[in-house]
């Protein structure tokens, strides 16, 4: 039966509760209808394409692993170049990479100008330019192969790479090699979220900011340089000192800025610091360790004291790519922690004790998120 108004099926004349429009709309039946009738065409081809992105976006991801792998953004940034100038400096027959580039066009990340020559979009110069990308790009390697069987991978039956990847989560100690490997991971794509946690944050009325977890105090030499007066205090693992060092003092900032050998997980926090910032460290572990970190900060900050968290968090009641997708699956992986809304984290620091606990707004979710609390 149809509504003779408008030619619709008479289910549609009231909108159907629960599971029954979901049947409705799954029915091949009702695609076809709906498929043809003019008010409803455009949403059944919109949702289609949706579907479509969705079922095709590990070979997009593809794409982008292989541009970032023959480094051609990187080739284009300094001049445009042809099917064939590009095979033949990749070593890829001529044939395949034109099909890599004509999937690169489609994906926006490059475009094709008159005479045959590549050339990069505002998107795809944004890859090279955006610190630690192309890194953190290589890096999912070693995520795909993880994620290569989603059931097991759910179920928990994968012995992920990633978790022997970062045993620093585990509290072991890391080999002088995987110490530089992860300080420079995390160095690469620490000004970021610098920059958006400064955007967020006031650091104006701190005098000695302690970073806990800081690695190699990429994250201290943002806020350093934005704030010259501010004493910089790095606390972390006893391998990660020396890069830390080093940055320090290419940057003229030797005479504020130490580094504190520790684990918080199994030594105290040093008091002395008016501030304590966590970047990108509550998702790495677990509720049991960041409950413990949370009350050591808080023992070491004096009253009035300020705490700073930002990493990438979960949409909570309202699910986000970023948060639930993408940082979701990658803690998983590490088998250890997780993406927490803000919300969350804001139940995990009023239990330590903290007070007057603000969110500022996100510029950039996919990149950051703050917290601010006191003690």
């Amino acid at each position: 039966m149809t509504d003779a108004r408008m030619g619709i099926p008479s289910a549609l004349a009231k909108k159907p509760k629960g599971g029954f429009f979901a049947r409705l709309i799954s029915s091949r039946k009702f695609q076809t209808w709906a498929a043809g009738f003019p008010l409803t065409r455009g949403i059944v081809r919109r949702e289609g394409e949706a579907l479509f992105d969705l079922l095709a976006g590990f070979c997009q991801s593809q794409v982008l692993m292989a541009l970032v792998q023959f480094d051609i953004p990187k080739r284009l940034l300094d001049e445009p170049m042809t099917v064939m100038q590009l095979a033949h400096v990749c070593r890829v027959p001529e044939e395949r990479m034109l099909i890599l580039l004509r999937a690169s066009v489609a994906i926006q990340l490059i475009k094709q100008k008159r005479g045959g020559l590549y050339v990069l979009t505002q998107r795809g110069a944004a890859l090279v330019g955006v610190p630690g990308l192309s890194a953190m790009i290589k890096h999912h390697d070693i995520l795909y192969r993880d994620l290569s069987d989603p059931v097991s991978f759910f179920r928990g039956e994968t012995e992920t790479e990633l978790a022997s990847f970062w045993p620093y989560v585990f509290g072991g100690g890391m080999e002088p090699d995987v110490a530089a490997t992860y300080s420079d991971l995390m160095a690469q794509s620490q000004e970021l979220v610098a920059q958006d946690t400064l955007r967020a944050i006031n650091f104006s009325g701190i005098k000695t900011l302690r970073d806990v977890g800081g690695g190699s105090g990429a994250f201290l030499e943002v806020v350093g340089n934005a704030y010259p007066d501010l004493e910089l205090v790095v606390f972390d693992l006893p391998e990660v000192a020396p890069s830390s060092a080093a940055r320090f003092e290419t940057a003229g900032m030797s005479g504020r800025a130490r580094f504190e050998c520790g684990s918080f997980k199994t030594d105290p926090i040093s008091t002395g610091a008016d501030a304590i910032s966590l970047i990108r460290v509550l998702y790495d572990h677990s509720d049991s360790t960041v409950r413990q970190l949370l009350a050591k900060c808080y023992e070491a900050l004096p009253s009035g004291g300020q705490l700073i968290i930002s990493e990438p968090m979960s949409g909570g009641q309202k699910p986000e790519r970023a948060g639930d997708v993408y940082f979701a699956l990658y803690t998983l992986a590490m088998q250890t922690g997780k993406a927490r809304s803000a919300a969350e984290i804001k139940t995990l620091c009023e239990e330590a004790g903290f007070e007057n606990i603000t969110m500022p707004k996100s510029m950039r979710p996919f990149v950051t998120t703050c917290l601010y609390a006191c003690k």
